[in-house]
């Protein structure tokens, strides 16, 4: 409940400073703008997190720690940076230092905290890389919603909608929502990989490094795409953007899908002991063993029994899918001093979740 409060204040506190700042109808300008490219990323993350979909809660509160907490810690550390800087280097030397040095630092350190917080505090559920990715991609998502709101308000404040001889918050969504939207989860991303390593890995070097790897290459691809904006001209930025930050999207969205395969085949590996134990049959093995053929297998039930039978398998499979994932961190090691209890509950879990999928099914029929 405390923690609601918090967010709930600090999101308040953020529609307060940007309605005092640009005003209410420049602020609902960049709200409406900051929807729109927001949508596309958040629903990519969730894409990605299909094998063993994390609790709608943590995926909920991810996107608020973003939005909330971690902006307005970002916008008084900034702003102090800013201060700082025009008082030690002159008037409007500032505002460079806290866009090229304050803002990676901190902005990234607040945002990877909450990952890297689910690790400690929630370690049951997380279960290796696609999850610090997922974790990581909606803190950011939800910190770029709030970002891009007050830069969307700000040009529209000072030059409207804009036209050829001033850019306006069309030439702001352009820039920010259409040709970057992926900037902010891609610095965060990498945190996400690092943490997720860690909870991967046998090796304390590795559970205190990776993170840290992460952390260091955020902030580098961070600084290096504010300096490009704040010192560097149009070519310049062109450059990095198409030398640097695409080739690196396209090499996380590779290791995304390398990944997703990796968690595939952990799922594949553990049905036929599943089908021994006698909490599956043989004829669910391929159904589970795909996510087509999940898909496929909640279709033919929708339309033969109904949503709510449905929306059964779907527990059924998530729950298959964790027990699966389990099962892998006991055999590697990295599952924890309560790896037997966690097991018990889980296969009691698939079992339940499968009778129900079967008893909602028959009495819909």
């Amino acid at each position: 409940m405390a923690g609601l409060v918090v967010l709930a204040g600090c999101g308040l506190t953020l529609l307060g400073l940007s309605y005092a700042r640009v005003g209410l109808v420049a602020e609902l300008v960049g709200v409406a703008g900051a929807l729109l490219p927001v949508g596309p990323v958040v629903a990519a993350f969730l894409w990605v997190d299909r094998w063993e979909p994390e609790p709608a809660r943590l995926l909920w509160l991810a996107f608020a720690w973003g939005a909330c907490v971690a902006a307005i810690t970002a916008l008084l550390i900034n702003n102090t940076a800013e201060a700082v800087g025009d008082l030690l280097l002159g008037k409007g030397q500032g505002d460079k230092i806290s866009a090229m040095v304050s803002a990676p630092l901190f902005e990234e350190g607040v945002k990877g905290a909450f990952v890297l917080g689910i690790l400690l505090f929630l370690r049951e559920e997380f279960d290796g890389v696609v999850d610090g990715i997922v974790y990581a991609g909606l803190v950011a998502a939800g910190f770029a919603f709030t970002e891009n709101i007050y830069y969307f308000g700000r040009a529209f404040a000072e030059y409207g909608f804009g036209d050829s001889t001033s850019p306006g918050v069309l030439a702001a969504f352009i820039l920010r929502g259409v040709l970057s939207p992926f900037t902010h989860p891609l610095f965060t991303v990498m945190i996400g990989i690092g943490v997720g390593i860690a909870a991967r890995s046998t090796s304390k070097r590795t559970r205190v490094f990776a993170p840290l790897l992460g952390y260091l290459a955020a902030v580098v691809l961070h600084a290096l795409w504010n300096t490009t904006a704040t010192l560097g001209n149009a070519d310049t930025f062109l450059s990095v953007y198409f030398l640097v930050m695409v080739p690196v999207f396209g090499a996380v969205v590779y290791f995304v899908h390398w990944q997703r395969k990796r968690e595939q085949r952990v799922v594949s590996d553990g049905l036929p002991a599943m089908v021994d134990a006698g909490l599956i049959v043989l004829s669910e093995v391929d159904l589970l063993a795909s996510l087509k053929g999940r898909k496929r297998w909640r279709a033919q039930v929708r339309s033969q029994a109904g949503g709510a039978a449905a929306q059964a398998v779907e527990r059924y499979q998530g729950a298959v899918s964790e027990l699966a994932f389990h099962w892998h961190a006991m055999a590697v090691g990295t599952a924890g001093p309560r790896a037997a209890e966690r097991e018990a509950r889980l296969i009691g879990i698939v079992r339940e979740s499968r009778r129900v999928a079967v008893d909602v099914a028959r009495a819909t029929r």
